[in-house]
């Protein structure tokens, strides 16, 4: 079985772009302000924007269930108020789930959470209850910069973010640890802000105790950890000099990479680097980077391809594919159990 642990819903039907396209305007002009009783997506229009996307591309290269959480892009924190972000949060969190319910043997929903710049992170956590209880979802994903790339929040491992990682260990829900889109024209949203965010989420990691305080918690760092295995050898160093205990007894019981990073190269480095116990299979399909690879005639993220040519042993692969993702989601492996999976 092959398991994607990383799904955006990236082809929702325009009718949502609209609903939020008012939401924004709204925020100037109260009067305009759109209810969220105004969308109408029906099952049908679900179903198309799936069958034709996501679902008809995981069929052609083998892919089984998708992990599959609301357009990390869209997420918007930086946008208007808390309210703003709780109804456009519970909007995106309940189309994931109708997926999920139209498509269960392909797709499992993870939430975004509403958040605000500021604003106390507690607020987050009657949607994360919902979305775990009553939607079923087997993670979130938690956006360490709500301001949109001018880093306002304190670092992931400040009591601030404790309320959020207290459900999380209580649910046993990991969080992929995921920023938005860039308001800041230094850094581009999917080129520089992820990737810089993956690497500035690891080293927050790195130079804490968080791990004492929380010791079952667990991160997933995307895009496959950014800068973090190309300089292995610098965090390494760094972790020595900060008196910290060797990375593999002081993180990698905790955190995780996944393998979207688009080409060969970059998997078999994450792969030689990187123990294999803490890599998790991803695509990102249709999300960053779609195009066709002109060296290679596939797509960029047809990650599959990647981990099929890496140099790696079969029960390595079985990780990867599967059993890594089991283990790091227990809610997704015991649905997976109960449907004989």
């Amino acid at each position: 079985m092959i398991i994607d642990i990383h799904g955006h819903y990236t082809t929702a039907p325009k009718a949502l772009e609209a609903w939020r396209n008012r939401q924004i305007a709204g925020i100037e002009n109260p009067s305009a302000m759109p209810a969220a009783s105004e969308l109408h997506i029906s099952d049908d229009e679900l179903r198309e924007s799936i069958e034709a996307n996501q679902l008809r591309l995981m069929r052609e290269r083998g892919l089984d269930l998708t992990v599959f959480s609301p357009r990390a892009s869209f997420m918007a924190h930086h946008i208007g108020d808390f309210e703003v972000s709780s109804t456009w949060a519970a909007i995106c969190n309940e189309l994931c789930y109708r997926v999920s319910e139209l498509f269960p043997d392909s797709f499992i929903p993870a939430a975004m959470l509403p958040q605000s710049p500021g604003v106390d992170v507690a607020t987050c956590i009657p949607e994360l209850v919902k979305c775990v209880e009553q939607y079923g979802n087997v993670a979130i994903n938690l956006n360490p910069d709500p301001s949109g790339g001018h880093w306002t929040s304190p670092p992931l491992s400040d009591r601030y973010w404790y309320p959020i990682y207290e459900k999380m260990v209580e649910y046993d829900v990991p969080a992929m640890i995921h920023v938005s889109t860039s308001c800041n024209a230094c850094f581009h949203t999917t080129g520089a802000h992820y990737l810089n965010a993956d690497t500035t989420a690891f080293m927050q990691c790195l130079t804490s105790d968080l791990f004492r305080d929380f010791p079952t918690l667990k991160f997933v760092i995307p895009h496959g950890g950014g800068a973090v295995p190309y300089h292995w050898g610098r965090f390494r160093g760094l972790a020595q000099e900060l008196k910290k205990p060797l990375l593999k007894d002081h993180l990698l019981n905790n955190v995780f990479f996944d393998t979207c990073v688009y080409h060969q190269p970059g998997i078999d480095l994450l792969t030689r680097v990187i123990p294999v116990d803490n890599i998790l299979f991803a695509s990102e399909m249709i999300g960053a980077v779609r195009g066709i690879d002109p060296e290679t005639r596939h797509y960029f993220d047809d990650t599959k391809r990647y981990v099929e040519a890496a140099h790696i042993e079969p029960d390595a692969r079985y990780k990867i594919y599967e059993g890594n993702a089991r283990r790091v989601y227990p809610r997704l492996d015991a649905a997976l159990k109960a449907k004989g999976r």
